[in-house]
């Protein structure tokens, strides 16, 4: 079989509804990564709440965080890692408006970069619980330009929000909207997206674009899904998702879905269980 690029979403995909990797998905993951096929993780997760999975896999491929913002080799220096960024300022703004939106917390973020602030406690596990004094978001604080910006607020308050940065910032950022219960939305550099990590790796080891199997649950996603010479949703991914995909996998990522769709695709041995 020709060597596959496999991209990887995180979260409602390659880890369960707990956020874990399953002992059958370590494994398979493991058995055609040994087989010399190319797998990376692909997610919007910042690095330093998707590096723990990366080294659970055993990984040594690059990993690509913020939604294709950040290509780069974890616990080493690599001279073809890349970082797109946006403009400071637009956070400096948006912190003003914090109160007229209902933000309940704002973190700025890039490969070494954590600021946020938050009005109230959250449970959502990508906000900290607590902050410490030089975590704290401020204009002071702040000297770089972030990668990410993600903001926590009211349901109600979404569309107003994303409208003001459409009419104020649209020609810098791009604003997308969490899937799931949570009220979150993200921000990163205008035209940037999985897809552009999909392609710089795919670049990176000569690997055609149909050579590429990319695995995913949400719509915003789509970018990479259709990247992809084959484009798969999980069972449990959206509709629309499912819709422009090329295949999808017969089980949930609760039930192991991922590993079972690697190991008939790739004629592993059966270590899955329904």
């Amino acid at each position: 079989m020709k060597r596959k690029l496999i991209a990887l979403d995180l979260d409602g995909t390659t880890l369960n509804n707990d956020a874990a990797l399953s002992p059958t998905t370590i494994k398979t993951i493991q058995q055609v990564a040994a087989a010399g096929h190319i797998v990376s993780i692909v997610t919007g997760r910042p690095n330093r709440i998707s590096q723990q999975f990366y080294d659970q896999l055993g990984l040594k491929t690059p990993m690509i965080n913020f939604n294709g913002s950040l290509g780069h080799l974890p616990h080493k220096h690599w001279d073809k890692e890349y970082q797109y960024t946006f403009n400071r300022e637009i956070v400096f703004d948006l912190m003003q408006h914090q109160r007229e939106f209902d933000v309940e917390a704002m973190a700025s973020e890039g490969k070494t970069l954590f600021l946020a602030n938050q009005t109230k406690s959250l449970v959502y596990g990508f906000f900290p619980s607590a902050l410490t004094k030089q975590q704290v978001l401020t204009r002071q604080s702040l000297q770089q330009n972030p990668t990410s910006l993600t903001i926590a607020l009211k349901r109600d308050a979404q569309p107003r929000f994303i409208a003001y940065v459409h009419e104020h910032y649209g020609d810098q950022v791009d604003v997308n909207s969490w899937g799931g219960p949570n009220s979150v939305i993200e921000m990163g550099a205008k035209g940037i997206q999985k897809a552009v990590g999909v392609e710089f790796l795919a670049h990176l080891y000569d690997i055609k674009r149909e050579d590429v199997i990319a695995f995913d649950d949400e719509q915003n996603d789509n970018d990479m899904i259709e990247y992809a010479g084959t484009g798969v949703a999980m069972k449990n991914a959206t509709a629309h998702l499912k819709a422009i995909a090329n295949d999808e996998t017969a089980y949930t990522n609760e039930e192991d879905g991922l590993a079972d769709y690697l190991q008939k695709a790739f004629h592993l041995e059966k270590t899955f269980t329904a």
